[in-house]
């Protein structure tokens, strides 16, 4: 990931320490085109299948997830995240403990983000 400048943020995606994964902040940014979608419940997904690739690449899947912190631009959405978020869990049981704040996110355009911690084994 680039900055407009074409910088790269200083952080790393995931850090493991001992079996878990810590992932930094995930946004709706597709890592192949670098396009953003305008719709909330496809940011959603975007930014879920972004956490679900840093999971993965550290040895884990979205069974492995146990937490999450989502951030939300506007609390109107919390209905609609709340849906998708369900459909994109649906098979993991217990779902991940999960904490939800409404932020003002910093990038232009971003209306979630996401964190999690893993447990890999």
């Amino acid at each position: 990931m680039r900055f407009a400048d074409g910088s790269e943020p200083p952080l790393s995606q995931g850090v493991r320490v001992g079996p878990f994964l810590f992932t930094s902040g995930q946004g709706p940014l597709d890592p192949v085109t670098g396009e953003m979608p305008a719709d909330f419940g496809a940011q959603v997904r975007q930014v879920l299948a972004n956490v679900e690739a840093v999971v993965a690449a550290g040895g884990g899947d979205r069974t492995s997830i146990t937490r999450c912190t989502c951030y939300l631009a506007d609390p109107s959405h919390f209905p609609q995240f709340n849906a998708v978020y369900r459909e994109f869990f649906a098979d993991c049981t217990p779902l991940p403990a999960r904490t939800t704040v409404v932020a003002r996110l910093v990038r232009e355009g971003v209306l979630v983000e996401v964190d999690a911690v893993a447990a890999l084994g």
